[in-house]
């Protein structure tokens, strides 16, 4: 893609990126990062010749096979940690800025958990033990200095999380049938764009 029509690169991205290059270190020396041990956790970043495919949400990812469905579910983790029983541990890092602790009492970020949740699913299709306890790995940027300094700094903190996989399955099914169906399903009450097509429908007529 031509630079001038890529699309800007987000500090998201950025942090990403920059936490996988410093969990790759540990990866490649078979080590523990110093947060890991800051917080407890018996585990080393994974190290695995399909690590990087797994990582690739846009051209690979950690995929599974509906049997007798043409459709494949996938997703790309950020990154596996495993610990000495060779059980892994699902790792999503997530960025932000905002003056109150960072935690995931929001009622939005049941996004977040369940995305963890499809991740510890897959891994499972895929035949692997994995935790139910999962981690996000959470960098808030520090707007309390005196100065920017060209600089942006982060406190990082690791938040973990039970996950249940137990609704992934039906939920799969249930959009296989929908997708299948010719009815269109009733729509959902806290979807904005159906409200928006609502509306827009009133004013046509």
């Amino acid at each position: 893609m031509p630079s001038h029509l890529a699309y800007p690169f987000s500090l998201n991205s950025a942090v990403d990126k920059l936490l996988k290059k410093e969990f790759d270190t540990h990866r490649a020396k078979g080590t523990t990062h110093p947060l890991m041990k800051t917080y407890g956790i018996d585990a080393v970043p994974l190290a695995h010749e399909k690590i990087d495919e797994w990582r690739d949400s846009l051209r690979a990812g950690i995929t599974f096979k509906i049997d007798s469905e043409n459709v494949v579910i996938t997703g790309g983790v950020d990154d596996v940690w495993v610990k000495p029983d060779g059980e892994f541990i699902i790792v999503d890092y997530k960025a932000t800025s905002k003056e109150e602790e960072v935690t995931l009492d929001a009622d939005w970020q049941i996004g977040y958990k369940r995305q963890m949740e499809i991740y510890q699913w897959l891994f499972r299709k895929n035949g692997f033990q994995v935790s139910s306890t999962g981690y996000f790995v959470y960098c808030n940027g520090d707007t309390d200095k005196e100065a920017f300094d060209g600089k942006l700094e982060f406190v990082i903190k690791i938040i973990p999380y039970v996950g249940d996989d137990s609704w992934v399955e039906k939920t799969v099914q249930d959009v296989i049938e929908c997708l299948k169906s010719d009815n269109l399903p009733e729509p959902g009450e806290d979807c904005d764009f159906c409200k928006y097509r609502h509306a827009v429908k009133q004013f046509e007529k």
